[in-house]
Parts: C-alpha cells; sequence; structure tokens
C-alpha cells in the first residue's frame, strides 16, 4: 500500500536505531542497511494504521530478519577465504548508536563483536537488545516469541560467554593515544624489543582480508611472533608500495570507540588497525583490509576532519 509522508517520517524516526541494531546484531554496515531497507519495504506493504506502537513493530521485524541473515552467514562463513572479522565504523558514524553508558560503549566494541560470533542467534539478539539498546525483558521476548524467563536466562548465558572472552580491565583514553604513539614509534624502529614491551604476553593479530587482500590465514600469536609480525609490516620496501599502489597515510583515530590507526590511499581507506589496549599492554591487533568492508569507512573518512598522517608506511 502506498505510505503518507506521515507513515515515512515513523519509519524514517526510528531508522538510526534499526541501523544500530541491525550493525551489532550482523557485525556488517553494508548488511545491516540492507535488513533496515528490507525491514522499510514490509512497513510499506503493512497495514500501518492498524500498528498501535510502529517501534516494536519494527524492531520485531528488523530482529527476525537480521537472525535469518545470522543463520544464513554462519553457513557462508565456513567457506570465507582466512579469517573472518566484522567491518569496522570509524568515529562519529550514526550506526554505532548508544554510547551513554559503558555496557553501551563495550557492546559495539570491535573485541566484543568478534566475540558475539561465538554466540548462538538467539543468545545475540537477546544480549544486543539487553546489553546495548535497554530493552526490559518483557519486550524481548515478544520480539523473539520467548516467554520473559528464557529471554532473561539466554541474556545471562550471553554474557557470561562474552565475558569470559573478555581480555583485562579497560584503561583511559589519554593512556591508550599514548600507547598508541609508543606503539608506532616501536613499530618503525625496525627493533623487536620495544614492540615486545608493549605488548601482553598472549597478544594476538588477526587480519582479515577476504581473499582480495593479502592476509595471513592463521593468526599470529604471542607476542614474540605479533611484534616480529608488526615490525615487518612497518617496514619501507618497494615491494610494498608496489603492491599497494603507493605510499599509504597513517592516522590515528577511533574505530568502534577503540584505539585505531587508519590507513588511506588516495582518499581511499585501505586497511584499519583496531587495538585492544589493556592495563597490561596490547591485547590484540586486528586489521581489517578487505575492500568490500571498508567502502563504508572511505565514505566516512571522506565527510571527516583527520588531520595531518602520523607517518606514511612502506
Amino acid at each position: 500500500m502506498d505510505l503518507t509522508v506521515h507513515d515515512v517520517d515513523r519509519f524514517e524516526a526510528s531508522r538510526s536505531r534499526l541501523e544500530a541494531i541491525a550493525y551489532r546484531l550482523l557485525g556488517s554496515a553494508s548488511e545491516a542497511e540492507d535488513a533496515v531497507q528490507e525491514t522499510f519495504l514490509r512497513w510499506q506493504a503493512a497495514d500501518v494504521d492498524r500498528i498501535e506502537v510502529p517501534e516494536a513493530w519494527l524492531t520485531k521485524v528488523l530482529t527476525n530478519l537480521c537472525l535469518n541473515q545470522l543463520t544464513s552467514a554462519r553457513a557462508r562463513r565456513e567457506t570465507y577465504v582466512g579469517q573472518w572479522l566484522p567491518e569496522p565504523l570509524l568515529a562519529g558514524d550514526p550506526m554505532l548508536g548508544p554510547a551513554d553508558t559503558a555496557e553501551q560503549r563495550e557492546s559495539v566494541s570491535y573485541a566484543v563483536l568478534v566475540l558475539m560470533e561465538r554466540l548462538t542467534p538467539n543468545e545475540r539478539a537477546v544480549y544486543v537488545l539487553r546489553e546495548a539498546f535497554d530493552y526490559p525483558h518483557r519486550e524481548i521476548a515478544e520480539i523473539l516469541d520467548l516467554t520473559e524467563a528464557a529471554s532473561q536466562q539466554i541474556f545471562h548465558r550471553a554474557r557470561r560467554h562474552v565475558a569470559d572472552g573478555k581480555a583485562r580491565r579497560e584503561i583511559d583514553e589519554a593512556a591508550a593515544r599514548r600507547i598508541v604513539d609508543e606503539f608506532l614509534a616501536a613499530a618503525t624502529s625496525g627493533r623487536t624489543e620495544p614492540l615486545v614491551r608493549l605488548l601482553t604476553q598472549d597478544a594476538v593479530s588477526v587480519g582479515d582480508g577476504g581473499g582480495k587482500v593479502p592476509a595471513r590465514a592463521k593468526a599470529f600469536e604471542g607476542a614474540l611472533a605479533v611484534a616480529k609480525f608488526m615490525r615487518g609490516l612497518f617496514k619501507p620496501s618497494k615491494a610494498k608500495r608496489a603492491l599497494a599502489g603507493g605510499s599509504p597515510e597513517v592516522y590515528a583515530t577511533t574505530a568502534n570507540g577503540d584505539p585505531a590507526l587508519v590507513a588511506v590511499l588516495d582518499g581511499k581507506v585501505i586497511g584499519v588497525m583496531c587495538l585492544e589496549i589493556t592495563a597490561e599492554g596490547i591485547a590484540a591487533f586486528r586489521n581489517q583490509v578487505n575492500p568490500d568492508k571498508l567502502e563504508r569507512a572511505t565514505r566516512r573518512w571522506a565527510a571527516a576532519d583527520h588531520g595531518d598522517p602520523l607517518l606514511h608506511a612502506f
């Protein structure tokens, strides 16, 4: 049926919230946009005058679309080339959603998005709706066709799974930025020892090239292995410049609320390195270089004021 301007406005009032929910559920900005668009088509086809609470109706439709998508995504990822990582969102992206509480900020962090891959689709949906958007269990139960008690049990189980995989306690923003600066200085020094001192003993480095950009299929594990990889990564060479098509500029920013380095070449984001920083040191590097997962980052980068680069890589 044809929607009135008022009906369209009612949907648009919920779009940002719907996109933020879908992104947390799917780990992909492009898939989140598709899910929200499909939700709009369902809204367009519905008898909207009979929908008493549009926000609840839209959330239920979107969540169930995402649950279906998660089920098929798991099958696709079994044949994914190399490591799979979420699509990073740069500072200021509205799809990051609410960030008023520590729980909301943490729920969209790159580390937690990776951990949520361990959850079942239902666990992920309950965790996101409760932890990030503070939905009461009564409403979550209605959205997912569960009992309220089941929703509570699923949430506690999901939160325990996520907590079990978390790194050690967080540190403040100023200390995190200092460590990023120290990391860059150490990575470009050509020496391994300064890097090892900045890492936790069980540090890891994971890269997602999607089969389109060279990225090691297996993670580097342990401080020494990660330090050697980082030393080599930041070592200039003609071969690297030829492969990249030039010498990328490297900037410090945040992605998903965490410290990050962004590599930019001719205005295009070609890599986002997310750092998981703890009081004990850098616990993880998660490097997204799959060009399919950097298109939104490039659009956001072009629209933002990002200052001068810290260095030219390669």
